[in-house]
C-alpha cells in the first residue's frame, strides 16, 4: 500500500509539474495593455519616396486631353507595368518633365510638388499617387512567415503581423526586431506590441521593405534542444509507467 500511495503521490506531482511547464503569463501574450485613452501621435503618417519604389502617378485637370501627354501609357491590366520606377538616384522619367527627384518626399509633400511643376503646363492639376510594390517581409514566430504585399501604402505593424497570421502562443511579443532600409543605411530597432502606448511609436506604421523578425521565447529554444527534448521524452515515459503501474495494480 505505501509503494501505490508513493505512486500516486508522484503522478499527482507529475501532472503538476506538466500544468507549470505549460502555463504563460497574460502578460507576455496580451496587445496594448495598459492605458488605452491616449489618441495616436502617427495618425499623420506617410512614408517617404524610396529607391526601387514602384510609383502609380495620374495627372487630371478639367480639359482632359492637356493632362494627356503627362500620363503613361497603359499597358494593358498588369497596373505593375505601369509604374514609374525610382532608379539608383531617386529619380524618376517623367513626361514632358523628363528626370525628375522624388525620393525622400512624403506623399503630400510629392504631391504638391509635382502640381506645382505641371501647372507651368496645365491649369489647376490634380495628381493621384501611390506606391504599387509596397512589401513587408515577416519572419519567425507568426502563423505564415514570408513577402506580404499591399494596396495601400499606411499599413501598420499590427497590418503586418495579421498578414502573417498572427504570432504564435511561443513569440516574444515585448521583444520584436524590426529592421529598416532607408536609401542603404539600415536600421534596428526593438518595440514591444504588448503595451497600449505602441501606437504612438515611429514604427507603428511601416516603412517599404520593413523586416519584422519575431523571436521565440525561451521556453520554445528549450524544447528544441536536445536536453529539452529528452526532458519531454523523459517526462512522457514516466507518466506512461506510472499510469500503466496504477491500472495494473487495480486488475
Amino acid at each position: 500500500m505505501k509503494i501505490m500511495k508513493i505512486i500516486k503521490r508522484l503522478f499527482l506531482l507529475l501532472l503538476l509539474l506538466i500544468n507549470l511547464t505549460s502555463c504563460i503569463s497574460k502578460k507576455k501574450i496580451l496587445y496594448f495593455q495598459g492605458d488605452q485613452s491616449a489618441p495616436s501621435a502617427a495618425v499623420n503618417y506617410e512614408p517617404q519616396i524610396q529607391n526601387d519604389d514602384l510609383l502609380s502617378i495620374t495627372v487630371t485637370c478639367i480639359q482632359q486631353e492637356l493632362a494627356a501627354p503627362f500620363n503613361m501609357i497603359s499597358n494593358g491590366n498588369n497596373s505593375k507595368l505601369n509604374g514609374y520606377l525610382v532608379d539608383q538616384n531617386g529619380e524618376i522619367e517623367f513626361p514632358v518633365l523628363g528626370k525628375i527627384k522624388v525620393a525622400g518626399y512624403a506623399k503630400s509633400v510629392f504631391k504638391e510638388f509635382l502640381k506645382e511643376k505641371l501647372s507651368l503646363y496645365i491649369k489647376d492639376p490634380v495628381v493621384d499617387f501611390k506606391i504599387l510594390n509596397f512589401k513587408i517581409s515577416v519572419l519567425g514566430e507568426v502563423g505564415s512567415p514570408g513577402n506580404k504585399s499591399f494596396e495601400g501604402d499606411r499599413v501598420t505593424f499590427m497590418d503586418a503581423i495579421a498578414s502573417a497570421g498572427d504570432l504564435t502562443l511561443f513569440a516574444q511579443r515585448d521583444n520584436i526586431l524590426l529592421i529598416r532600409d532607408y536609401q542603404g543605411v539600415k536600421t534596428f530597432t526593438r518595440v514591444d506590441v504588448t503595451k497600449a502606448d505602441f501606437i504612438n511609436s515611429p514604427f507603428y506604421y511601416l516603412d517599404q521593405n520593413d523586416l519584422i523578425y519575431v523571436e521565440p521565447r525561451k521556453a520554445k529554444i528549450d524544447s528544441t534542444a536536445v536536453i529539452g527534448t529528452n526532458v519531454t521524452k523523459y517526462l512522457s515515459l514516466a507518466s506512461f509507467l506510472i499510469t500503466s503501474i496504477l491500472l495494473f495494480s487495480r486488475l
